[in-house]
């Protein structure tokens, strides 16, 4: 004769097969959920369609502490609470017991991030074929110049590839971005930055030299810095990852951690455990709220933990009684 709390699952597996159109994996998912809920509630000598609110509580509590994943308890949350409803609504119980229970908090992921060595490696694969001067050295010339670009001063990606043309013709260390909500920002620029600015540009306007029709009214630049044949007139942000990733390649990295969005996150980073100021570093970034650049702090625990060390009253005291 089969378990009742098992009948009653096969019950409700059958109504979000035939009912909802459920797929396989997520009905498996179900029953696998459910059965190691049942056998949490053995344990206690509690059948699974009597379980309250606070035995189901404990079986999440045993979820975390054995290390399932917030995503993982979650999920299990979620099988409960379609199968308690489904008792519910079958006139099986006279209340859903999961009806008060919290989700599990899912902690925000770390950001993925390239160590100063990495950088330096992909900068100077860059660097390097920029110099060849073969076929094709304007797009080098241009991606090495985006790097630095995107190294030195955190920019998003889609604030990069769309800066105007008219930075080759600023002097100085500093470079206006236009960001989110069309907000506007200063950021430094890198010495090696502006040199690979000024070698892109020199190659720029030496190719236009060449092509230019002296008889054309316009000569057909293009307003941007990195132009491209696409709808918005700029390179794509698309085109620029995928290039990424290939240089990573010739640089000896493994291209899937590597993109222009974990450049922006290497250079929040390394700021911070250089020693450089929240506040400075969310101005740099264009974020709007701190709450956002704090996700980076994760950098500074060990730096932090030897400051408090070395310059804390209590800390030096307690190191004189030792």
């Amino acid at each position: 004769m089969k378990d009742l709390g098992r009948v009653h699952v096969e019950a409700f597996l059958e109504m979000m097969s035939a009912e909802r159109g459920a797929a396989a994996n997520t009905l498996s998912s179900y029953e696998h959920d459910l059965e190691d809920l049942q056998s949490f509630l053995n344990g206690k000598g509690v059948r699974l369609t009597e379980a309250a609110s606070a035995e189901l509580a404990a079986y999440l509590s045993s979820l975390a502490a054995q290390g399932f994943k917030p995503s993982s308890q979650a999920r299990h949350l979620a099988s409960m609470r379609q199968f308690y409803k489904f008792l519910y609504a079958e006139g099986l119980r006279t209340d859903d017991p999961t009806g008060i229970l919290d989700a599990p908090k899912k902690g925000r992921p770390l950001p993925k991030t390239m160590g100063v060595d990495e950088v330096g490696r992909l900068l100077e694969q860059a660097e390097a074929e920029a110099q060849d001067p073969a076929a094709g050295q304007l797009q080098r010339l241009r991606m090495l110049a985006l790097l630095e670009l995107l190294y030195a001063t955190g920019m998003r990606v889609s604030e990069l590839v769309s800066l105007p043309a008219r930075v080759l013709g600023q002097d100085g260390r500093f470079l206006m971005i236009r960001g989110k909500g069309s907000k506007e920002r200063l950021v430094p620029l890198s010495q090696s930055a502006i040199a690979a600015l000024k070698l892109y540009g020199g190659m720029i306007a030496s190719e236009n030299a060449a092509t230019k029709n002296p008889a054309a009214k316009d000569s057909g630049e293009s307003p941007w810095l990195f132009p491209a044949a696409s709808k918005e007139g700029y390179l794509p942000r698309q085109v620029f990852a995928r290039d990424l990733k290939n240089l990573a390649i010739r640089a000896g990295l493994p291209p899937s951690t590597i993109s222009p969005h974990v450049m922006r996150h290497a250079f929040a980073s390394h700021l911070l455990a250089n020693g450089a100021d929240l506040r400075v570093v969310q101005e740099l970034l264009g974020h709007s709220d701190i709450s956002t650049t704090q996700i980076y702090t994760h950098v500074l625990e060990e730096r932090l933990q030897q400051l408090v060390q070395t310059h804390h009253p209590l800390a030096k005291q307690a190191k004189k009684q030792e």
